[in-house]
């Protein structure tokens, strides 16, 4: 995520809105401060949220077994 000040946001606009088009998030500050994110209007792909997503079932999986069952049997089982 990148920061950028409002002076240069207001020079910059162009090269602003390229950077979100292509997935970006910018905070604009004034005076150190975050004022406004500018992010794209369609709903993206975010991949951090995605990896904290595959964190947590990775976590969640920790210690889980097949109490000594197969996975070719459980999927055998399946078939009609």
């Amino acid at each position: 995520m990148r920061e950028v000040g409002a002076f240069e946001a207001k020079n910059k606009l162009g090269q602003l809105l390229d950077w979100v088009e292509r997935g970006e998030e910018i905070i604009i500050t004034r005076r150190g401060k975050a004022v406004a994110r500018l992010m794209s209007a369609e709903p993206g792909f975010d991949r951090e949220k995605a990896r904290r997503a595959v964190a947590g079932i990775l976590e969640a999986s920790k210690g889980a077994s097949l109490g000594g069952l197969k996975i070719k049997d459980l999927v055998n089982e399946g078939r009609p």
